[in-house]
């Protein structure tokens, strides 16, 4: 059997805690996708992540097996090889991938949400009709170039460019910090105009001028591949243009869906914390009593769940809102800064319990707490979303 599809005899034992009864609040649908994904990750991820992420190697075998149970794309159109489902199914999968692996969840995220929704809600017909149903069956691999070595949050700042040639576009400039880009077929990257506006474009692998490598010595998502995107004098035809938007608006609308996408999918996190904990505390005995007879151990239980539960109804609420049209960005931010947040403090607080234990690949907290770190920052800091919220409720803008 090749080291790619390898799998330890380690049974996955995650129980999924609802406090509120909030499954009487999703349809058939939602509950039919979220088992499906859940019986995918105790399958094929659950066995394999320890191992893949100490080896700080992707597992990219598992591209397929995410098409296959609809994690590209869900709430996408059928026929551009999404799922066709709401935004709550979307939400409640990343929830499923993310309790398995935040590396994991961001490959899908990245493919669904940063490089197919631009494309459908962005491109013309012939685009989507050439790259979505690839993408949405995992034929296609894609990646999202927005971030620049010196412009992190500040995106506007970029320096990467586009001038007009004839027939096409000669593209120049860099990507950093890109989820799938060293194995990714296409890239919709983001770059000024020779007037200075913001333009997608898909950049197509093997593309003279066009590199993708490789970001090694990562302490944090070992398990997904993150790159650069370095394009020198790369000759993009116009066809190639996303032609129905321009100006940071483009960008910024990919953002919101992602980090709808992270809101639900941290949740995940801070649930398989808190489920290792509520069994270790169960099973694990100091002083002639359990774990969890202890005040302060019922302390830290008591406090994970309760804000696992409020991070769950925040998002049932913004999922609500998104299917109504009505989510707002910042709505949107609020919820992904508050989720990561909690789901930090949960990894930790769960290690806590584990005592040594909690440290070792034998207990998931450590390698969620690593991928957190990640997770707080990209799509928009901690910091950026509180300025963000600041903004929503005084109207001022602090930014710069």
């Amino acid at each position: 059997m090749s080291l790619d599809n390898k799998k330890s005899t380690k049974t996955d034992l995650y129980e999924y805690h609802d406090y509120y009864n909030i499954d009487e609040l999703l349809n058939e649908d939602h509950l039919l996708a979220r088992d499906a994904v859940r019986e995918w990750v105790k399958q094929e991820v659950s066995p394999i992540i320890e191992d893949y992420a100490n080896r700080a190697a992707c597992p990219v075998h598992l591209f397929k097996g995410l098409a296959e149970v609809g994690a590209f794309g869900p709430s996408l159109p059928v026929e551009y090889g999404g799922g066709g489902m709401d935004e709550i199914a979307y939400g409640i999968i990343m929830q499923e991938l993310e309790r398995g692996d935040s590396g994991i969840r961001s490959m899908a995220s990245v493919q669904g949400s940063l490089v197919m929704y631009p494309i459908y809600k962005y491109g013309n017909e012939e685009q989507r009709r050439k790259y979505l149903p690839k993408l949405g069956s995992g034929e296609f691999i894609g990646c999202f170039g927005l971030t620049e070595p010196d412009y992190g949050s500040n995106p506007s700042g970029m320096i990467t460019n586009i001038k007009n040639d004839g027939d096409s576009y000669i593209l120049n400039g860099a990507k950093m910090w890109i989820t799938n880009s060293p194995v990714a077929d296409i890239a919709v990257v983001w770059a000024k105009d020779e007037e200075g506006i913001i333009r997608g474009l898909i950049v197509e692998k093997g593309m003279k001028g066009f590199s993708a490598p490789e970001i090694h010595g990562k302490w944090s998502l070992r398990a997904s591949v993150t790159g650069e995107l370095v394009f020198e004098d790369v000759r993009i035809p116009k066809a190639n243009i996303l032609p129905n938007v321009s100006g940071i608006k483009g960008p910024l609308g990919c953002l919101s869906k992602a980090r709808y996408g992270i809101a639900w999918g941290s949740v995940g996190a801070a649930l398989d914390c808190y489920d290792s904990a509520l069994r270790y505390s169960k099973e694990r005995e100091q002083f002639g009593k359990k774990l969890g007879e202890f005040q302060l151990t019922q302390k830290k239980l008591a406090e994970m769940i309760t804000e696992i539960t409020k991070a769950q109804l925040l998002c049932w609420r913004l999922g609500t809102l998104a299917n109504l049209g009505k989510a707002t960005p910042a709505q949107i931010s609020m919820a992904k800064r508050n989720n990561v947040d909690m789901a930090l403090k949960i990894a930790r607080e769960a290690r806590q319990i584990h005592g040594g234990m909690g440290i070792t690949g034998e207990y998931p907290m450590m390698r969620h707490m690593m991928n957190l770190e990640s997770v707080i920052t990209y799509e928009g800091t901690h910091d950026i979303h509180l300025l963000i919220t600041g903004m929503d409720v005084t109207g001022f803008n602090a930014f710069g």
